[in-house]
């Protein structure tokens, strides 16, 4: 991890950002098999919620250096696109485009990264 006098250099540094843009990666090439019909909708919806949790830690961390409470509302952007990618996974599971194997894998990924985006947030202040 780039660390300057302290402090981690970019958001791509933190073991949280990491571990979301992993998964995302994997929801990403998953939903490209999804019925045609879902591409526009739900595996789209997929995407970009897993995707956002990475891009919200990118532009709130970004913007720390002039306000720590961006960084921590964008914290809070990020946790809410934690739980909207939790309800589309259950979408995606119960409409049957993955498989509960998927799912589970999925959603305890997803849950690891909310608990830690939480603990970010609380360090925060």
């Amino acid at each position: 991890m780039e660390k300057v006098e302290g402090y981690v250099k970019r958001a791509k540094d933190l073991e949280v950002y990491k571990r979301a843009y992993v998964v995302s990666l994997a929801v990403h090439k998953a939903t490209l098999a999804f019925p045609k019909i879902e591409q526009y909708a739900l595996a789209d919806q997929l995407r970009r919620s897993s995707k956002g949790i990475c891009a919200n830690l990118a532009e709130g961390f970004a913007k720390q250096t002039h306000s720590k409470a961006e960084f921590a509302r964008f914290i809070s952007m990020a946790i809410g696109s934690c739980s909207e990618v939790e309800t589309w996974i259950s979408y995606a599971f119960d409409l049957e485009y993955i498989s509960q194997a998927q799912r589970d894998e999925w959603l305890q990924s997803y849950g690891q990264v909310y608990g830690m985006l939480v603990n970010l947030r609380v360090k925060l202040g």
